[in-house]
């Protein structure tokens, strides 16, 4: 079993300036962590959205690409599972910490597979509601070559059951899971993000706690209590963590929400704290805690 050879960073900066942090991230010295989830299941940890492999009679598929970066790395600890063509990379969404790697994988023969808003927001770019910065506009390999709009999208894997389907507006507005039934396996995408952060709600591609919620509601649903849950960072949970989760987020929406209907501005919902003991409990800082009060009131006002 590999290890990775970073510390872990906090989500919200990173996703506060995530092309930036890719050029200061040190490769090199990445390893990537292969678990196996069972059934020809496996979860890859490096740098980046954790990753779900899926080994089927015909081909590979694979959840979230990482970083270009990662690509030589994330290919030898797939080929290590299997020497299968890998036939599919599915986005959760279009981050480029889940996403940017997808182009080396294309140019190999893979489709990527994404909701139509993914490609959408890969294409034209996107500004943070935060700090103005700017993702810039990709194109060519980069952009996934398979979308869907709603519902369900059918990738035929012989040998393997699975749904893949669309969360609405709640990460971001192009988020999609990919629950593998047949080895009890759901990769959530960055809707489930765990360790000593927030989740990201990206205000500026449609994000909303809501949204949030109600996929959490939709994981919930799909989940048992032997479901082995891949959430887009952190471990491996299960269904009594994923619900301890979603009562946090609970938690910290109805605790904005009532500043917002008490007339407060975003500005004052800050001062006010809200979220303090929260922080304390996840380890993260002020200026964490200011940052998801401010992504809640937004998402909250523009619902």
């Amino acid at each position: 079993m590999i290890r990775t050879m970073l510390a872990a960073t906090s989500f919200a900066a990173l996703m506060l300036a995530a092309p930036a942090m890719a050029q200061q991230i040190d490769f090199s010295k990445v390893e990537v962590k292969t678990t196996d989830l069972g059934n020809r299941t496996w979860e890859l940890e490096g740098q980046g959205g954790n990753v779900t492999v899926v080994v089927g009679d015909d081909g590979i598929l694979v959840v979230d690409a990482q970083y270009p970066e990662m690509h030589d790395k994330l290919k030898a600890a797939i080929a290590a599972i299997s020497k299968a063509p890998i036939r599919y990379i599915v986005n959760t969404h279009y981050h480029v910490d889940h996403s940017s790697g997808d182009a080396l994988f294309a140019k190999e023969g893979a489709q990527i597979v994404a909701h139509d808003n993914v490609k959408k927001r890969l294409a034209e770019g996107v500004t943070n509601a935060l700090t103005g910065a700017k993702t810039e506009p990709v194109k060519g390999d980069a952009l996934p070559t398979k979308t869907y709009t709603s519902g369900k999208v059918d990738l035929p894997l012989k040998g393997r059951k699975y749904e893949i389907g669309h969360i609405n507006t709640a990460h971001t507005d192009g988020d999609t899971y990919v629950y593998v039934q047949d080895a009890n396996v759901l990769a959530t995408g960055d809707i489930v993000s765990l360790g000593a952060r927030y989740p990201n709600i990206d205000v500026a591609a449609a994000g909303n706690v809501k949204g949030m919620i109600q996929g959490l509601d939709t994981y919930l649903k799909l989940a048992n209590d032997k479901t082995k849950i891949v959430p887009g960072h952190g471990p491996v949970i299960d269904k009594t963590r994923l619900a301890e989760y979603r009562a946090m987020i609970v938690d910290c929406r109805d605790r904005v929400q009532k500043l917002v209907k008490d007339g407060k501005s975003e500005d004052d919902a800050v001062a006010a704290k809200p979220l303090d003991d929260i922080g304390a409990k996840l380890g993260v800082n002020e200026q964490a805690n200011a940052n998801f009060v401010r992504l809640i009131y937004r998402s909250l006002k523009t619902a």
